[in-house]
């Protein structure tokens, strides 16, 4: 102790850092703390205003998955590179939605204009019979409630936008979801790198998890799309149903869309149905209810066995909020996002509970304040019980 020191002078001098310097350990855990939580308003206010963009890529990538799941089924009986079984199933795709419009183009045309026309006819008996309860306004107001209806539908397929804005945003997506399907190990890597390395194996096990997945979980969905499209134009066919290749081409793109799918082909079915008679109608209510019914109960269990198991409220509750957000997209994805999103936290439960079984045994005390005479952090000792040392 040097004679000019404060020591000598009987001041006593606190050498730890103080509670507004950046290396104070308390500040520094407080500021990465609002770090997080500012990072996560920003990241959320980036994707509420890129949201469009977003629905493409998540979009292209479902596509690829589609891709990825032929060309790995393809692979257990063709010993072939796989961009040459990537060719086989894009041309085996674009071969089948080509004869099918090729076949059944000119018949397809027709029934459409029939169903139109169907629609609207039924559509107004419909009202017209609620009116005559007394429990619809006059014929005035209906025009006004038509028009917001279509108002209402203009907003929900405002992401569409118009045809040209529809046709780019498919040429998008499937030339992105192509791309990735090519070499998907590429992206892979690129989105490891985005991650801290002692991440890195729990990250990687998260998007094995993820993509296998939204393989199964989109094979299932194609295999339901084809059971139920072909099941329900031949049944309609064998029991005089009005443009029944129509309604089961209809009944198999909506299959797509879980829950709203299949209540917007019912209504479809069963109207037309009607229009063509008691009988027909009747049937097509009976084989509305037998497809979903076999669907439900055999198809989606079998599905759900190897894939993640989506409860129909939760499923429901995201088409509403995402087709209201978003639009048509939002809808038409909001089912493999939650998938993801669910397969995501499952994964994190999982590890956080071998952590938790591999921490050590016993009482874990945080930091409660600061022993300023050794300058150093120290761990208050529990309440009654005398220190060590």
């Amino acid at each position: 102790m040097t004679a000019d020191s404060p020591e000598s002078e009987g001041v006593q001098v606190v050498h730890e850092p103080g509670p507004n310097e950046m290396r104070d350990p308390i500040v520094r855990a407080e500021l990465k703390r609002a770090s997080v939580w500012f990072g996560l308003a920003i990241g959320t206010a980036l994707v509420v205003l890129l949201i469009q963009p977003l629905l493409i890529i998540f979009g292209a990538l479902v596509f690829a998955s589609m891709l990825d799941g032929g060309v790995r089924l393809l692979g257990r009986v063709l010993p072939i590179p796989r961009g040459l079984r990537l060719l086989l199933v894009v041309l085996f795709v674009i071969a089948f939605i080509g004869s099918v419009f090729y076949l059944t183009g000119v018949q397809i045309a027709l029934q459409a204009e029939q169903l139109r026309t169907t629609l609207e006819v039924q559509g107004n008996r419909v009202v017209a019979w609620i009116s005559s309860l007394g429990l619809m306004p006059g014929r005035a107001d209906l025009t006004g409630m038509a028009q917001q209806a279509l108002g209402s539908i203009g907003r929900l397929t405002s992401a569409v936008g118009s045809v040209l804005g529809a046709g780019a945003s498919l040429l998008m997506v499937m030339s992105i979801g192509l791309f990735v399907a090519m070499d998907p190990r590429i992206y892979e890597r690129g989105l490891q790198w985005m991650v801290p390395i002692a991440a890195r194996d729990d990250f990687s096990v998260t998007i094995a998890r993820m993509a296998r997945m939204l393989r199964v979980l989109l094979a299932g969905r194609l295999l339901g799309m084809l059971f139920e499209g072909m099941l329900t134009f031949i049944l309609l066919w064998f029991a005089g149903v009005p443009m029944a290749l129509l309604l089961g081409i209809i009944t198999g793109i909506l299959a797509f869309i879980p829950n709203i799918g299949a209540f917007v082909s019912g209504v479809l079915m069963v109207s037309v149905g009607f229009s063509a008679g008691q009988d027909q109608g009747l049937w097509a209510i009976a084989i509305y209810f037998g497809v979903q019914t076999f669907d439900g109960y055999v198809l989606i269990p079998l599905v759900a066995k190897r894939t993640v198991d989506l409860p129909p409220a939760l499923t429901l509750s995201a088409q509403i909020l995402a087709s209201t957000l978003f639009g048509v997209m939002g809808l038409a994805l909001a089912d493999p996002i939650v998938a993801m999103i669910k397969v995501a936290l499952e994964s994190e439960a999982e590890r956080g509970a071998k952590a938790r079984e591999n921490a050590p045994r016993g009482f874990h005390w945080r930091i409660r304040h600061r022993d300023t005479v050794a300058g150093t952090a120290t761990i208050a000792e529990p309440p009654g019980q005398p220190s060590v040392g």
